[in-house]
């Protein structure tokens, strides 16, 4: 039987003793010490002298931070398949995605009868298995439209509401011996889970060729299904089958069960805390090596399996075959369990044909050089929020940053900090927090890092510290060619200057730089108006933000109720510092602003009022938005803008103040060159509402002077004058013909190369 080329998993076998608590959690810590991968308990209910292996689960992987935790196996007769499968998600989202579900039909039939459980004979206990497979799966898959029904031989689910989605896509592993049970892995489970004392190697031979001709069966690749071994007889006398001696017997008796027999994952069964030890110190890393120098010496691939259905769902736009063996296991296709979860951004809805999740600056090279040579559109995407929608697309490439997330405190006392893109801003503020950093990002922490480190940033800070680019030292950036540079103001200025502002359009920004500054508490206050007399109620705000000290940034959003009905705004002032007088005395003015149907403020943390939600990114946002700058909010503007909000096609309009320390760096400093307007606009419309925007927002054009490209779903010529009006342009598109002639990166707010001027008559 070949090797299945899954990558090795090690770990234990323990017993959940009730005379000894502590004992269990201690040798699944331990587990995690000796570098093992996955602690496993038995699980049996009806046995008073074990601790409740869910239970202990539950404890156990709050106890650690890397290892998986898995029942091995849980007792099926006494755990309800959709109650199990809401347990299993919660554990693995609350786990961080390490939990798996080690499964069987259930044994000693009086004592589950004992304990109220139904009584089967073993064909109905495969049937009711099936069945909950099946069960299991549906609740866990929250983008299936409607409730989950289920009406089975064994098991009745009237109508449920799904849910909640795994963390990650749990492995489903059957603990199998007889035909029928082989069987069922093969058609529906991740992994065979047998132990070694019980099967014996003819045994495993047959066992793995029913397994496998049920996969081809049921168009599965049979490499798709794991095999996984517990092994019992560790350290015991040569007489039984198992591993004694030295780690070099240990290697010696384990290989051939890989290579031979497709075994990937062996847990031992002995609650020896030296034998634990030495099978995850000594022998781990030498049978990892062994193992790997067989697989190369023999070329076993080693990449994802997949199956008939989900190869049949690849494009044929693409050739996946190509793909550098360095990704192999960082993508996702549309064949993929995880596809629905990398797909779309979280305003827009896509159907990419691949996604390269990236996790260094070397994968993004790859993902580039692979992407160029396929002849499709290529979207970059950090944290995936994406309210341009240029994050995401149809039939092309997503190259995925989001794995790249780490951000560093490089120095204190510098206050210059290092942060991937694929970092969100609200943990970005929780990992400054404790330094007494921070940087304004914006005010959603769901919002990746480098969508806006590369446009502007317009943040809750932004009047006090300015646009969030403004304090980019450094970039780490893969341009066109695959190169990965470092700029700066004194490495490739040219092209630093370019990224601030119009960073997607000359490369792949894999790192920033930035000087961070002091903050610790906030005031901020939220105020709902009624703001009806929509352009009085404008003109007082707009007034009252630019006479407000600059520690004072103010968001304003307007809701309408329905066609020239009433419009309520929300107002967030947030106010840089922590003197609660001066807050207040700051903030109170802008109570006169309108009818105040509710208010609330307090003193907060900076980071507590970017916190990211961890929104699920399946496209359930806006549809078309307009994005505009104004230097005032003049009489002239405040009725454009009434008109707009009261036409019934806008579902929402929003107004972030700037001015104040925006304002104080030069024009030409960087490619955003905005810096005299007070204030961005930005309208919205729902899917219903598509095509009538452009009409309405023509009434507030003429008043605008510049745009916010990140909020801008239009890409017409004017619209690129707006973001970069000259001589800012005609820069960028010489620094484009430069540095990405090919116009690779055009999958944004697309600045085109500069033309070679063509020859004069006098030079044919």
């Amino acid at each position: 039987m070949p090797d299945y080329g899954h990558e090795l998993l090690l770990g234990t076998f323990i017993t959940p003793s009730a005379h000894d608590p502590a004992q269990a959690v201690r040798l699944a810590e331990l587990t995690e010490a000796a570098g093992l991968d996955v602690a496993t308990f038995q699980d049996h209910p009806y046995n008073a002298d074990f601790l409740d292996t869910y239970t202990l689960l539950t404890w156990v992987a709050a106890k650690t931070r890397r290892i998986h935790v898995s029942a091995n196996v849980m007792n099926l007769p006494l755990r309800p398949p959709a109650v199990l499968a809401r347990a299993t998600a919660s554990l693995d989202l609350l786990s961080e995605g390490r939990f798996e579900l080690g499964l069987g039909a259930g044994a000693f039939p009086d004592s589950v009868q004992g304990m109220g459980g139904r009584r089967m004979t073993p064909g109905q206990g495969v049937e009711a298995l099936d069945e909950a497979i099946d069960i299991i799966r549906g609740v866990w898959n929250d983008r299936e439209p409607g409730l989950l029904h289920h009406e089975g031989t064994h098991y009745s689910v009237p109508g449920m509401r799904r849910g909640p989605r795994p963390a990650h896509d749990i492995g489903v592993w059957l603990g199998a011996y007889k035909p029928r049970m082989l069987r069922l892995t093969g058609r529906k489970a991740d992994g065979w889970l047998p132990t070694l004392e019980y099967i014996q190697t003819p045994g495993i031979v047959e066992s793995n060729k029913i397994i496998d001709e049920a996969a081809l069966a049921a168009g599965r690749d049979p490499s798709e299904i794991r095999r996984l071994l517990n092994i019992f007889g560790v350290g015991s006398s040569p007489a039984g089958p198992g591993l004694q001696g030295p780690p070099e017997q240990w290697v010696e008796e384990l290989l051939p069960l890989v290579l031979e027999h497709g075994f990937s994952a062996f847990f031992i069964g002995r609650d020896d805390p030296d034998l634990i030890r030495m099978f995850g110190e000594e022998v781990g890393p030498a049978l990892r090596e062994a193992v790997a120098r067989e697989r190369a010496a023999s070329g076993t691939s080693t990449g994802p399996r997949r199956s008939a259905v989900a190869l049949g769902s690849r494009h044929a736009t693409i050739d996946y075959d190509a793909l550098p063996e360095s990704l192999a296991k960082k993508v996702v296709e549309p064949g993929d369990r995880a596809y629905d979860g990398v797909r779309h951004t979280y305003i827009r809805t896509g159907s990419p044909a691949l996604v390269i999740q990236a996790e260094n600056a070397g994968d993004v090279a790859a993902a580039l050089g692979y992407a160029r040579g396929q002849n499709v559109e290529i979207s970059v995407r950090s944290g995936g929020h994406g309210i341009s929608g240029r994050s995401t697309n149809d039939g092309g490439v997503v190259i995925d940053l989001s794995k790249m997330n780490s951000v560093e405190v490089l120095d204190r006392a510098a206050r210059r900090i290092r942060v991937e893109p694929g970092a969100r801003w609200g943990h970005v503020a929780r990992t400054l927090a404790p330094y007494g950093l921070a940087m304004s990002s914006g005010d959603y922490g769901d919002v990746g890092v480098g969508g806006l480190a590369t446009a502007g940033g317009l943040g809750y800070l932004a009047r006090k510290h300015g646009l969030t680019i403004d304090h980019v030292t450094a970039a780490e950036i893969v341009v066109a060619d695959g190169r990965l540079l470092r700029v700066d103001a004194d490495h490739h200025p040219d092209l630093f200057w370019a990224i601030r502002g119009a960073g997607g359009n000359f490369g792949i920004v894999t790192a920033f730089e930035f000087e961070a500054y002091e903050v610790e508490n906030v005031a901020i206050a939220t105020l709902i108006v009624d703001a009806s007399d929509t352009a009085d109620f404008l003109v007082e705000w707009g007034r009252l933000v630019e006479a407000a000290p600059r520690e004072i940034t103010s968001f304003l959003s307007l809701f309408p109720e329905r066609r020239g009905g009433p419009v309520t705004a929300r107002i967030t002032l947030v106010y840089a510092g922590d003197d609660v007088e001066d807050a207040q005395n700051a903030l109170t003015p802008f109570l006169g602003v309108g009818p105040v149907l509710d208010q609330q403020a307090q003193l907060a943390p900076y980071y507590m009022i970017v916190a990211p939600p961890e929104n699920e990114h399946h496209g359930q946002g806006l549809e078309e938005t307009r994005s505009g700058l104004l230097e005032h909010i003049t009489r002239e503007s405040a009725e454009a803008v009434e008109k707009l909000i009261k036409s019934g096609d806008v579902m929402i309009m929003q107004f972030r103040s700037m001015g104040g320390a925006v304002s104080d760096v030069p024009a030409d400093a960087m490619a955003w060159s905005h810096r005299t307007q007070n204030f961005s606009v930005i309208a919205a419309s729902a899917p219903t509402y598509v095509g009538r925007l452009d009409e309405n927002w023509a009434t507030l054009y003429p008043y605008l002077d510049g745009m916010y490209l990140s909020f801008e779903t239009g890409t017409g010529p004017g619209r690129l004058l707006d973001a970069f009006p000259e001589p800012v342009l005609t820069r960028l598109r010489a620094l484009k013909a430069e540095w990405d002639p090919d116009d690779v990166f055009d999958r944004n707010f697309n600045i085109t190369p500069a033309l070679e001027p063509s020859p004069s008559d006098e030079d044919v």
